[in-house]
């Protein structure tokens, strides 16, 4: 067990006793702490009638309250509130994260699950509240001071010797450019033994903007070079399908040696999900070893299905730039590339393309594209609405509608982007056919939509019988817009 007394976390308001302050908390992680019970199949102790709590309480909810919450921090392990977090929408409020982090920074006495937690936690606030200016930037320990004020108050980012290993990992990761290279190093490995050595100057303000700037950079790395290899993987698979290839030998992924096409983007679509299992530095390299087996897999069978025709598309997979970061393009300009990939074209930017190709985009290429523009997009608070664009048209998403892009799945998520790829296709067709005269991608976008339509009104009613109240109420909206953007087009 370590013990804290450094940090300065911001006091209530003076107009608030200390009383009213632990409600306040306690009100604001209630909702989390129901949701990871569901979750996790624990008896609630409170009937429907009284989970919502009042503003205030008496003695007997004040403590049959805090009671349970204490109880639920002994039973809940570090990898399931990840997992609560960021397959739903919980992990959108400012208030609830920053409640939540505080309730466990002022336990006097905190165990490694509860350091844990607090490490995840801070990290999860800091993606949230993030300007997007910074976003994509070189961060610096001033960033994350800035940001994470609410919760660690006013913090001097002066580094700490004993975090230099965490500054130097930091240094190596804006050099690197592939999947492959990163999992030579053992960052994961090395930051947890960093923080487990610490003990109780893990929780010295300074040092936790170290480590939550430390954790983001590697996350956003590892996601950034991830990307980088699905792309590969998808544009790969594409020229297959175009040249006929029906089967592919996929042993390094430990599959047989004739897989569908089909069956491999859909292991690669799934890629897309966050980790929710307790993750270790083995986890995460035997993940990402399949992924860049599954990359050598589809590259092998490109080359055989095109032979020297394909060279220039394999030498395109394979010099596939993984990060675009400012350190990463000045290491590129300041090596000679190889000849092989000297001439070998960038590809383009989802949503840079011409609106008609835009608008000539099947389904499935719509959903990717949305995709990769939410994903490059970070989460602002306070923001319920979301723009992307495909060609030039602009469409609005709700948060629940980026939600189920970014970090959820099951069939309430599929239906959702079905409804967003349909209103974006036919949106996207009509400001084609203003400008072109031409309705002929119009009248295709809106047969879909059409179709798309009836089976989304179904899924609405089986949300109402399944007593789904939330996917029955968001599916139902964007069916609405849908349904809106149709009657728009039809007009035109």
């Amino acid at each position: 067990m370590t013990k804290t007394t450094t940090l300065n976390i911001p006091a209530p308001a003076r107009s608030e006793s200390p009383r009213q302050a632990q409600w306040k908390e306690a009100r604001a992680v209630f909702p989390i702490y129901l949701a990871l019970a569901k979750q996790l199949e624990i008896e609630i102790p409170f009937t429907q009638a009284k989970r919502n709590l009042p503003e205030k309480p008496d003695l007997e909810i004040f403590s049959q309250v805090h009671e349970w919450l204490d109880s639920m921090d002994q039973r809940v392990l570090v990898h399931q509130l990840r997992h609560l977090l960021q397959m739903t929408t919980l992990n959108a409020s400012e208030t609830g994260l920053r409640a939540l982090i505080q309730r466990h920074l002022r336990k006097t006495k905190k165990s490694n699950v509860d350091r844990d937690k607090i490490d995840f936690l801070l990290v999860q606030y800091f993606a949230l509240c993030a300007p997007a200016k910074i976003y994509h930037k070189q961060i610096e320990p001033a960033d994350v001071a800035h940001v994470m004020e609410p919760v660690l108050g006013e913090v001097d980012p002066a580094p700490l010797a004993w975090c230099a290993p965490l500054e130097q990992m930091i240094e190596s990761l804006r050099s690197l450019r592939s999947l492959r290279e990163i999992l030579k190093t053992n960052f994961i490995e090395q930051g947890r033994k960093v923080k487990e050595t610490a003990g109780g100057m893990f929780y010295d303000p300074a040092a936790l903007v170290a480590f939550i700037r430390f954790n983001f950079l590697l996350r956003r790395t590892l996601i950034e070079l991830m990307h980088a290899d699905l792309i590969a993987i998808r544009a790969g698979l594409s020229q297959l399908q175009s040249a006929g290839v029906r089967t592919i030998d996929c042993h390094r992924l430990g599959l047989s040696a004739s897989e569908p096409p089909t069956k491999i983007l859909t292991i690669a679509e799934e890629w897309k999900q966050p980790f929710q299992k307790e993750y270790t530095e083995r986890s995460v390299s035997q993940a990402f070893d399949k992924l860049l087996g599954l990359r050598a897999d589809v590259e092998q069978a490109l080359e055989k299905a095109v032979g020297k025709a394909g060279e220039g598309a394999i030498q395109q997979l394979q010099g596939q730039p993984a990060k675009s970061t400012p350190a990463a393009k000045k290491t590129s300009q300041g090596s000679a590339a190889p000849k092989a990939n000297a001439k070998t074209k960038e590809r383009p930017v989802a949503g840079a393309s011409e609106p008609d190709s835009a608008v000539a985009l099947d389904f499935e290429n719509c959903m990717e594209q949305i995709w990769e523009q939410l994903i490059a997009t970070p989460p602002t608070r306070g923001r319920s609405m979301t723009t992307v664009k495909i060609g030039g048209a602009r469409i609005l998403l709700s948060s629940w509608e980026v939600t189920a892009f970014v970090s959820e799945d099951g069939p309430s998520a599929e239906d959702l982007r079905r409804a967003v790829v349909a209103r974006v296709l036919v949106t996207a067709a009509m400001e084609s056919a203003k400008e072109t005269g031409n309705a002929t991608s119009l009248d295709r976008a809106m047969n879909m939509a059409r179709v798309e339509v009836t089976r989304l009104q179904e899924r609405v009613d089986v949300a109402k019988q399944a007593k789904d109240t939330e996917a029955a109420v968001n599916l139902g909206i964007s069916t609405k817009r849908l349904l809106s953007t149709l009657d728009e087009a039809e007009k035109l």
